[in-house]
């Protein structure tokens, strides 16, 4: 298992770095996922709009689970560096404890996001998922923060 999460990221980072345009952000995501948890982010630029990648690590009472989730989003500014997104993408992990397996589903995110003049920039978003493979259900996913370095 651990050779198949080794090989996944290396995949979308390699990927990811040849289609990586200018406006790039690496960063975290707290608050996200099925409870309560953290991610580690990386957006990329797509000329207006955007890819996001997440893969959190969120530990439970009664279970563990490892996510990755990737999001096409379309961007809007609404002033300055103010701007809203919406978007859809797909999500894995992999789960253990009371449930013990393999998810596969569909995501949908929509946020505000802040780009300072300095290189950082601020999220504040919600992503509802659906595993329809492995343990299928719905999760609205709660509210997360992102914070990402701009390079």
């Amino acid at each position: 298992m651990k050779k198949f999460i080794v090989m996944l990221v290396a995949m979308i980072a390699l990927g990811t770095s040849a289609m990586a345009q200018s406006g790039s952000y690496i960063g975290a995501r707290l608050g996200a996922g099925y409870g309560t948890g953290a991610e580690l982010s990386y957006m990329m630029g797509l000329g207006s709009n955007r890819a996001e990648f997440d893969l959190g690590i969120n530990l439970n009472d009664g279970w563990n689970y490892i996510h990755l989730a990737g999001i096409y989003q379309w961007n809007w500014n609404i002033t300055g560096g103010l701007g809203w997104y919406a978007g859809v993408g797909a999500s894995l992990g992999v789960f253990t404890g009371d449930h013990t397996g393999f998810g596969l589903g569909v995501a949908g995110q929509v946020g505000l996001s802040y780009d300072f003049n300095i290189p950082l920039q601020l999220t504040l978003d919600v992503r509802p998922e659906y595993d329809f493979i492995g343990y299928s259900h719905f999760g609205w996913g709660g509210v997360a923060l992102g914070i990402r370095y701009r390079f």
